[in-house]
């Protein structure tokens, strides 16, 4: 896993949620993305499933058993998007 992939997912997050006053090195590599971490919700996640398949290419299924720890930080987000991008 490369360093260079988590820093684009995080910037991926902060561009697709429009989050202001916030820098990928503000955010820990494994700092959970929902709850105590970023605080997102179930509507940003729908907004990075959708924009990840855009960029990506990846088919992330809602109902998917693996997805919750899928999106658990950026890092777990970064080492699905390397073992299963198209693009």
């Amino acid at each position: 896993m490369s360093d260079k992939l988590i820093h684009e997912i995080k910037a991926f997050i902060i561009e697709t949620l429009d989050l202001e006053d916030i820098s990928p090195e503000d955010i820990q590599d494994d700092a959970p993305l929902f709850g105590e971490g970023l605080g997102l919700d179930s509507i940003d996640s729908l907004e990075l499933g959708v924009g990840l398949q855009k960029r990506y290419g990846l088919k992330i299924s809602g109902e998917n058993s693996e997805t919750r720890q899928i999106f658990s930080s950026p890092r777990t987000l970064a080492e699905y998007v390397e073992a299963n991008r198209t693009r």
